[in-house]
């Protein structure tokens, strides 16, 4: 699941989209975005606020767990009220950042998703303005994973 916001969160749904994999999530009732209105594609659910609070908490309330992409290591704006929504409500998080090699930061995303029985995972993020290339990073990463995963199930390992 995610919430629309462009960078981390635009990029996963877009992953999916291109991939076939189910996704959703919810978005303000706006679906108004830094970079105007959300495109109609992206088939997530309203919430009955306009402000991005409501469906920030309902996108952790919802999933399993969260997996939260930044290039730094500080985590500001709604990414961090994304962690402390998941102590609220109890749920894993994970924060992944541009730190050492890509195989490294998918092989924590994949344990993280294997130890937490993970099967509804809420991604998000930094926005496109705070960090342009966030996006990237995200797609990066849930590209490996999803060809590490797939190769292992075909393996049988």
């Amino acid at each position: 699941v995610a919430g629309g916001l462009t960078g981390a969160e635009r990029a996963a749904l877009d992953f999916a989209i291109a991939r076939g994999i189910p996704y959703g999530g919810w978005c303000p009732n706006s679906r108004v975005g830094e970079d105007g209105l959300m495109h109609k594609h992206y088939n997530l659910a309203a919430t009955p606020s306009s402000g991005y609070i409501q469906r920030t908490e309902w996108n952790v309330r919802d999933s399993d767990g969260t997996v939260i992409f930044s290039l730094g290591p500080e985590l500001t704006g709604a990414p961090s009220r994304t962690a402390e929504f998941t102590h609220t409500y109890h749920k894993p998080c994970l924060h992944l950042f541009r730190k050492g090699s890509a195989k490294e930061q998918v092989n924590k995303l994949l344990t993280f998703i294997d130890q937490h029985q993970i099967r509804t995972l809420n991604v998000t993020g930094s926005s496109a303005s705070r960090e342009p290339h966030v996006g990237d990073f995200v797609k990066e990463v849930l590209q490996a994973a999803y060809t590490l995963r797939l190769r292992q199930v075909l393996v049988g390992t």
